[in-house]
């Protein structure tokens, strides 16, 4: 561990992102192009037709990670500054697997009305707003009060991200156990941003026996310190703690802390059982574990070096895509659930063979060790961002007069395979 610290330390150093220049300034006249005089011309244009930002610069392929470091990643309320390379690391994943510029903007503020004010003050300078690790409940507060406020899409990842690819995962578990959602007793341990998304999204699919936890053990209706969030997900039932809540239950999603269940804890689960075990960077509980005591039992985790890797990096980047390339200005339920529904397909397909190759598997295939697609590969840009841009067109949300997603597919496809051109993107559908 001390190796891979020193190598992630060295990893880090002067930063991981920098500003690219996309047209040339070598010559007298590129320089009066690119400033004075010739920069005037766009800013009239623009003064004449806001919406022609999106045409003469770069807004349309831009993403603001916006974070106060509240709760960062397993480190909790560190701070903004001490946060900011989880923020840049963002930014890394919006660029490699989707081709968003992307830009982190630390705030030292925690006042929600303050936090919201700022992002509104600056959101002309860009296309879309991820908020990231910005606390429970007030993040909740955060990206409701914002996306009110402006036109371009927002989305808190922490919630969304984790609810979309955990969703994606469910269906298809659910589907090799021979499982109807709505039959299903989920458990879902932790009551944070990313657990109550989830349970909301849960719900959208049909799920109708939730059992939420938060540190203090079951949410019921007897409890008298629940707040508004978790009042939403109080049942009348028995249970008090994780080891009651988990007899005969059919899923449990983890978002807690490392090495919180045990395998005695499992044991009592229903037959084909589900386990997102997605505490970093220790799972509540391993699936070498789980293995020992239920093997039917089907295990992800948030680690990638082990099967079902339950990674928010399938989402957001492709999804801030499709909203970006289709006008989107705001992200809708329907559209997350398309890319919830998207991601469960494509891990239906065959595996391609560069993705075999990385994970050193030529037997990689649909089923209990591959639930869902693996973040390298290619086809959840295709598959996610059409069908996000498709779901946005049929909401309403952008200025779309049509919506040709086969020919958007193309454009992707391009992109992906053809060009290999780092400063390629897709415009517009």
């Amino acid at each position: 561990m001390d190796k891979f610290k020193n190598e992630s330390l060295e990893y880090h150093i002067n930063g991981k992102i920098s500003t690219e220049i996309t047209k040339p300034c070598k010559t007298q006249h590129e320089l009066s192009m690119a400033y004075t005089p010739g920069v005037a011309y766009p800013c009239l244009e623009i003064e004449k037709e806001p919406k022609l930002a999106y045409k003469y610069t770069n807004k349309g392929n831009t993403v603001a990670v916006i974070s106060n470091g509240t709760a960062v990643l397993g480190l909790g309320d560190i701070g903004g500054l001490a946060g900011k390379p989880v923020m840049e690391g963002k930014a890394v994943l919006f660029k490699s697997f989707a081709n968003v510029d992307a830009v982190d903007v630390i705030l030292n503020i925690k006042d929600i009305d303050a936090i919201v004010d700022t992002c509104v003050a600056i959101s002309d300078t860009y296309g879309g707003i991820n908020l990231e690790d910005i606390k429970a409940p007030e993040c909740f507060e955060i990206e409701r009060k914002l996306q009110e406020r402006i036109n371009i899409p927002v989305m808190h990842d922490d919630q969304h991200g984790t609810a979309i690819i955990t969703s994606a995962g469910l269906l298809n578990a659910l589907e090799l156990a021979d499982k109807k959602i709505e039959d299903a007793k989920i458990v879902i341990v932790g009551a944070g941003a990313a657990g109550i998304a989830s349970a909301r999204m849960y719900r959208n699919l049909g799920a109708k026996h939730i059992v939420m936890l938060d540190s203090k053990g079951v949410i019921h209706t007897k409890r008298d310190d629940l707040n508004q969030y978790k009042q939403e997900f109080a049942i009348e039932t028995d249970d008090r703690t994780l080891t009651d809540a988990l007899k005969n239950a059919d899923m449990m999603l983890g978002l807690s802390k490392g090495n919180t269940v045990t395998p005695e804890m499992v044991k009592p689960m229903a037959h084909n059982a589900i386990i997102f075990a997605c505490a970093n960077p220790t799972p509540e509980i391993t699936p070498d574990r789980v293995e020992k005591v239920r093997p039917d039992i089907i295990i992800g985790t948030g680690r990638s070096d082990y099967p079902n890797q339950v990674n928010n990096v399938l989402g957001f980047p492709f999804i801030f895509r499709g909203a970006l390339d289709s006008g989107a200005k705001k992200i809708t339920e329907n559209m997350k659930m398309a890319a919830a529904k998207a991601l469960a397909a494509l891990a239906k397909e065959p595996v391609p063979y560069y993705v075999k190759a990385i994970y050193q598997d030529p037997n990689l295939a649909y089923g209990k060790k591959h639930i869902i697609p693996t973040p390298f590969s290619k086809e959840a840009l295709i598959w996610v961002a059409s069908a996000v841009a498709n779901a946005a067109f049929e909401d309403g949300v952008t200025d779309m007069k049509s919506c040709d997603i086969e020919e958007y597919k193309a454009k992707l496809r391009k992109m992906i395979y053809v060009d290999q051109d780092e400063n390629s993107s897709v415009k517009e559908i």
